[in-house]
């Protein structure tokens, strides 16, 4: 899966530095700007949460899953626009691995 993530980092790298807003939905984000990407990462968690909630009921969880790829792709546009990734993202969840989840939570409260 990691090897699926730098692919998919690349290909958002490569479309960000081409352009082209005409040919590229990621480009036409990047153009847009960081609002337009954090309202897309908004829309589609929204989505994401309505298929889960439908899924309970109905036990289906194919809408819940392809919300949620939605909703993964365009956080790693988001990541991209501010020159991070998806190799951060896994690196900081390794950090906290070991780390209980009320551990690791009270480490950050205790930072701000």
């Amino acid at each position: 899966m990691r090897d699926l993530l730098k692919q998919l980092d690349a290909v958002l790298e490569d479309r960000k530095r081409a352009g082209g807003a005409q040919q590229s939905y990621v480009a036409s984000l990047h153009e847009k700007g960081l609002n337009k990407i954090l309202e897309k990462v908004g829309e589609e968690a929204t989505e994401a949460i309505l298929a889960a909630k439908d899924a309970q009921t109905s036990g289906d969880n194919r809408d819940m899953i392809a919300e949620t790829a939605d909703l993964w792709f365009h956080t790693l546009v988001m990541l991209s626009h501010l020159g991070a990734n998806s190799q951060d993202v896994l690196c900081e969840l390794g950090r906290r691995f070991d780390l209980s989840g009320l551990e690791e939570k009270a480490a950050r409260s205790n930072e701000g």
